[in-house]
C-alpha cells in the first residue's frame, strides 16, 4: 500500500477509485465502503484510495474538546493495508482547509490533482466548508469533470448500526467484547515497555509496564482484562491492568498506568515494542488492604483468564 503525506509527493494513481472520510478506528462500516470500493476498482483495472485526514478534524475544529483516538495513524494504516487498499492520502487538515466550498475541494484537489475517475460514498456523508458537501454535490459535478459516483445504499449502511463514537462509548464502558465487535478485530494498545517500581515481581508476579505509542490514543475502562500480546516474534495470552494501582499508590493516585502480567513468559523486554490485543473484561479495579489479600485476587485473575484463553487463538488476527 502506498501511504502518500498530503500533495508533497508526486500523485500517479492510474484510473483512480476514491473514498473520502476519518475513518477512525476503521470499523465493519468503514470496511465494507473500502470492499467495495476495491472490487469497484479491480472491475475497472483502476486502484483503490482512499482521502482521510491527518490530524482528525474535530482536533482542529473543537481543540478545546480533546478526542481520544480509537486507532494511532499508524494503527490505521496497518489495518488499512490489510484490508488490501492500494493507496491512502494523508491530507493535513487544517482550519484553512477546513474554509474550502465543497464544489473546490471536489475540482481542484480530488479530479485535478489526484485525477479521480470515480468515488465511493455513504448517502449521508458530508464534507467541505461547514459540512456544506454531500452526495448531490458529486452527481451534479460528475458528468462535466468526467467521474462516475457510486452510492452506497442507506439500507447497507443503517444496517450495520456502527459508528466510531458507538466505539469509543463502549471501550468506556469496558464494553471491550462490543468494541471488538464492531471493529471487526480486537481493539489494539501499542507501546514500549518501561522500567518501573518492580513490586510485581515480589509477589510472583512480574508485570511490563507500558508506555502508549501516542498520547491520543483512547484507554478502556480501568480495570483488569484478558490480552493478548506480539513482541519478539511471538504471541503471548495475559492479563493486563489499567487503572490506578490503588493497593500500591494508595487511594489518591492519579496518573493511570497499563501493566501485564504476560502467562509462561520469563524473558527481559524492557524497551522492547509490544502490541496488545484486549479480549475480555474481567473486572473493575479494587483496592485492598494488604498485599497478600492482592496477591490471592491475581491468583484468582489469572485462572479466569487462562481458562478463558481457550476462546481464542494465538494466531495472527486477519480480516
Amino acid at each position: 500500500m502506498k501511504v502518500f503525506d498530503g500533495f508533497e509527493d508526486e500523485i500517479n494513481i492510474p484510473n483512480a477509485h476514491l473514498t473520502i472520510g476519518t475513518f477512525d478506528g476503521v470499523h465493519i462500516g468503514h470496511q465494507k465502503i473500502i470492499s467495495h470500493l476495491i472490487h469497484l476498482a479491480s472491475q475497472s483495472q483502476g486502484e483503490s484510495v482512499l482521502f482521510t485526514f491527518d490530524p482528525h478534524p474535530r482536533m482542529i475544529l473543537n481543540p478545546s474538546e480533546p478526542l481520544a483516538l480509537i486507532q494511532t495513524r499508524e494503527e490505521k494504516l496497518q489495518k488499512l493495508s490489510r484490508l488490501g487498499l492500494k493507496n491512502v492520502i494523508l491530507f493535513p487538515f487544517s482550519l484553512a482547509f477546513s474554509a474550502t466550498p465543497a464544489e473546490t475541494f471536489i475540482r481542484e484537489f480530488l479530479v485535478e490533482k489526484i485525477k479521480m475517475r470515480a468515488v465511493v460514498i455513504g448517502y449521508d456523508h458530508q464534507f467541505g466548508r461547514n459540512r456544506e458537501g454531500s452526495l448531490e454535490h458529486f452527481k451534479k459535478l460528475s458528468a462535466t469533470m468526467k467521474f462516475s459516483v457510486d452510492e452506497i445504499p442507506a439500507q447497507d449502511i443503517d444496517d450495520i448500526h456502527v459508528s466510531s463514537t458507538k466505539i469509543r462509548n463502549a471501550l468506556n464502558e469496558g464494553r471491550i467484547e462490543v468494541a471488538n465487535q464492531y471493529l471487526g478485530e480486537p481493539f489494539q494498545l501499542n507501546g514500549k515497555v518501561i522500567n518501573g517500581r518492580a513490586i510485581g515481581r515480589t509477589i510472583s508476579f512480574p508485570t511490563a509496564n507500558i508506555d502508549l505509542n501516542s498520547p491520543s490514543k483512547i484507554i478502556p475502562k480501568q480495570g483488569v482484562y484478558l490480552v493478548r500480546c506480539q513482541m519478539l516474534d511471538t504471541m503471548r495470552f495475559g492479563m493486563m491492568n489499567i487503572g490506578s494501582r490503588p493497593t500500591i499508590e494508595g487511594n489518591i493516585a492519579q496518573n493511570i498506568s497499563i501493566e501485564i502480567h504476560i502467562f509462561d513468559f520469563e524473558m527481559n523486554i524492557y524497551k522492547h515494542d509490544l502490541q496488545i490485543e484486549i479480549l475480555q473484561y474481567i473486572r473493575e479495579e479494587r483496592y485492598f488492604e494488604h498485599i497478600d489479600e492482592l496477591k490471592g485476587q491475581l491468583k484468582s485473575d489469572e485462572i479466569i483468564c487462562r481458562n478463558r484463553s481457550n476462546q481464542f487463538s494465538l494466531q495472527p488476527y486477519s480480516l
